[in-house]
């Protein structure tokens, strides 16, 4: 590999290391390697070393810095109008993203930022400056009640997108979200079943602009130039602003921006006739988006860089396997006519498909880790879903690109619109037959360790690729697998109890660890047009900790406790499924069932008194029972109210529990069993929950509630948090403080959120924290 290579490769780790926990350490070890180094004269080690530390430091000083400029723009936005560009035209029942801007003392401030309008939106194109209430997430700042002060300047890039949305969604209709995905890197109108669908076929990559896409729009360009008789002289350069401009216009997503540069720098380097080593444009491309430290940690940009470190790397492997190939054709295919064996070797179909399948396996092994971390599952069908799949977009892409260039005259627009549906047609259909073959989804949950072993695994058999001798990096793969599958025997928990509050939005996911590691998990999040919280969210905050699930409770079966059920007890098989058994027609609901009983998980419909033990954590249902659910119509009045006791602690969880469970409570259990030092508020903390008989039983020392950032139900009711206060006691909500977590060791309580850590004093000198 050219030195260049190394020098990039030293940089990215040292970013995405800066990314991780425990920085301090492990910068410290970096930097210790590279004194030994030093002393021990090896100088190619010593510097990447250096390079990997200064990539630390970058990282963690743009992570400080992201944090700083969200908190300051926060609170500026609450008294005084700051600009906000507008990145993607609003979709129908949707927020708007955008970017707001502002100067904190000396340093220039751009926030991410979701926008629901107070009334109408502004004109497409315009910076305007508006005035709104923010809340911290984790994507930046969402904000609500949002007023428009003053329309600024057009833009002209952010103007052709939002043209560009609106000629989408009159030509093409019902598919113009899937047009909208592929054309202008728009995701938001995707329909959830249609995501999850391409990823089971392991085509989900197809949904965003991508390095294909931009690959393809070139190619269409210089196709077209070169149909009009320009010189490749003329054609090259003009086809390449075309890219720059595309790119531009989408907002410079960073994987459209890593085959920009790329695809330049190949042109320059044809124009100079300087040939270059096949890795350096993958380089510089995977290199210049780093500009902002913190892109290393989107997965456009990593499955970007590690699908086309995939491809490179199959050239070398493929040569291999082509020319095995070829030996065995014509040896095993004497008889056959010349056409046959022409079938049968590289020059032919069976060469093609040769070529293809070994590309498709190397890039699956390679980009295998991230997905499987982010998305918990592998498709194992991805190679073959993919061969009939890229023709396909080849074709569908400049015709989409050719409907769109076609808009001024509308007439020729919606011909080359209606020509493109067959093609798109037959990509669903490969999608879908392609999710339904047996065994086509592989449902994971590996651990940071076992994500981080077969990430090292991959990059050996990258590196292994360009090295003369390639058996010593192929063993160094099969050890950091052996690592990998082994790792998770061998974890353990933290020694004390711990309930996690993930934030999934407007919805539950609580997740009891117990002191050994394992997980009982109490409602799994919502789905919808956000995607599946279950998928998305639960199951990758589950796997950063490790360990195995053994039960998971539904509260109850409404789609924002039960929405993420299916995709959680595929990817984790539980022991147990434990529910109050009051049916509803929650699409989560049924799918929960569906994976429960093919899953084999043991269903269980819980009653007051059933108990569940654990590494010395105990478990009791306080509610249901069976003639209180058959009288329900309400089915936040079936909720499931569990009782967690751990030495001297005990945890309150109510789901969605109204005043009416919360009154039958009361009536059928001692004080003593419902008095808790941590209560979860019932339904969200609304007002036909926590009422004050309730509260002045149970006497929490913490509240807790599971509330999305400005949800339309106002959660959690300002009278509910009236009355806590009035009782001294705090409230921490995941639409302010993010996923929180409560610690017990038995005798001390500490509840930590992602900004702070707080001892919880002792009942009798509670007070609220200032």
């Amino acid at each position: 590999m050219p030195m260049l290579v190394h020098v990039v490769a030293a940089w990215l780790v040292g970013l995405a290391l800066g990314k991780l926990a425990y920085q301090t350490v492990v910068l410290a070890g970096v930097l210790v390697a590279g004194a030994l180094a030093v002393v021990r004269r090896h100088t190619g080690f010593a510097v990447w070393s250096l390079l990997a530390a200064a990539g630390m430091v970058t990282a963690h000083a743009a992570q400080l810095r992201a944090v700083h400029c969200r908190n300051a723009v926060q609170r500026l936005i609450s008294t005084q109008p700051l600009w906000l560009t507008v990145d993607a035209p609003p979709v129908a029942g949707l927020p708007a993203r955008g970017q707001l801007s502002a100067r904190i003392g000396t340093v220039r401030c751009r926030v991410a930022a979701t926008i629901r309008w107070q009334g109408a939106p502004p004109p497409d194109g315009h910076r305007v400056t508006v005035r709104a209430a923010a809340r911290v997430t984790s994507r930046g700042l969402a904000l609500h009640e949002t007023q428009v002060m003053q329309v600024g300047p057009r833009d002209p890039l952010r103007a052709t997108r939002s043209w560009a949305a609106r000629t989408i969604d009159t030509h093409f209709r019902a598919r113009a979200p899937l047009v909208r995905a592929l054309l202008i890197a728009d995701q938001d109108g995707i329909p959830r079943d249609l995501r999850d669908r391409y990823a089971d076929a392991g085509l989900v990559h197809l949904l965003s602009v991508s390095g294909m896409h931009v690959a393809i729009i070139a190619s269409a360009l210089l196709t077209l130039l070169g149909g009009l008789r320009l010189r490749r002289a003329v054609a090259e350069p003009i086809a390449m602003a075309g890219v720059v401009l595309y790119v531009l216009m989408l907002g410079c997503p960073p994987p459209a921006v890593r085959s920009a540069v790329m695809l330049v720098v190949m042109a320059l380097s044809a124009r100079a006739q300087r040939p270059l080593h096949a890795w350096a444009p993958l380089a510089l491309g995977a290199v210049v988006p780093t500009v902002d430290p913190l892109v290393v940690a989107d997965l456009g940009w990593q499955l970007s860089v590690g699908g086309m470190a995939a491809l490179v790397a199959a050239r070398a492997f493929r040569r291999s396997v082509r020319q095995w190939a070829q030996q065995h054709a014509h040896a095993s295919l004497p008889a056959l006519p010349r056409a046959w064996r022409w079938l049968a070797t590289r020059r032919g179909v069976g060469g093609w498909l040769v070529t293809e399948i070994s590309t498709g396996l190397v890039a699956t092994v390679i980009t295998a880790p991230l997905i499987a971390w982010t998305f918990g599952r592998i498709s194992a069908v991805a190679p073959l879903s993919n061969l009939f799949a890229g023709p396909l977009i080849a074709l569908l892409q400049p015709a989409l690109f050719l409907a769109l260039a076609l808009a001024p005259i509308p007439r020729a627009a919606a011909l080359v619109a209606d020509a493109s549906q067959p093609l798109m047609a037959l990509l669903d259909q490969v999608a879908e037959i392609s999710a339904r073959v047996p065994g086509a989804v592989l449902p994971v949950a590996p651990t940071l360790t076992t994500v981080f072993a077969a990430g090292v695994a991959a990059a050996c058999v990258v590196r292994g690729s360009a090295a003369p001798r390639r058996t010593p990096w192929l063993i160094g793969a099969a050890a950091a697998l052996v690592i990998g599958l082994w790792a998770p025997v061998v974890h353990g928990g933290s020694g004390r109890l711990e309930l996690h509050m993930i934030d999934v939005g407007q919805g539950d996911a609580l997740a009891l660890r117990t002191p050994s590691g394992r997980w009982i998990l109490i409602d799994t999040g919502p789905s919808g047009r956000a995607g599946d919280a279950g998928r998305r969210v639960v199951l990758p905050y589950l796997r950063r900790f490790g360990g195995p699930v053994a039960l998971v409770v539904l509260s109850h079966a409404h789609e924002d406790h039960v929405g993420g059920a299916a995709a959680i007890v595929d990817a984790t098989r539980p022991a147990w499924w434990w529910e109050p058994a009051y049916v509803t027609t929650s699409p989560g609901y049924l799918a929960a069932l569906k994976a429960v009983a093919q899953d084999g998980v043991r269903w269980k419909r819980v009653h007051p008194g059933d108990q569940y033990s654990l590494d010395h954590v105990s478990i009791t249902v306080l509610a249901p029972d069976s003639a209180w659910t058959a009288a329900q119509v309400n089915a936040n009045e079936t909720s499931v109210v569990l009782r967690v006791a751990y030495g001297r602690h005990v945890l309150l969880l109510t789901g969605d529990a109204e005043r009416d469970e919360e009154a039958w409570l009361v009536a059928h259990h001692a004080p003593a069993l419902l008095e808790a030092d941590v209560l979860k508020l019932g339904h969200h903390g609304s007002r036909t929950s926590s009422s004050a008989p309730f509260l002045d039983v149970v006497r929490p020392r913490v509240g807790l509630a599971s509330v999305g950032t400005g949800n339309r139900y106002g959660h959690p009711a300002p009278e509910t948090l009236a009355a806590l206060l009035a009782r001294d006691v705090p409230v921490f909500r995941t639409d302010l403080d993010g996923s929180i977590v409560v610690r017990s060791d038995g005798r001390t309580l500490e509840v930590e959120s992602a900004d702070a850590r707080w001892i919880v004093p002792p009942r009798d000198s509670l007070r609220v924290p200032r």
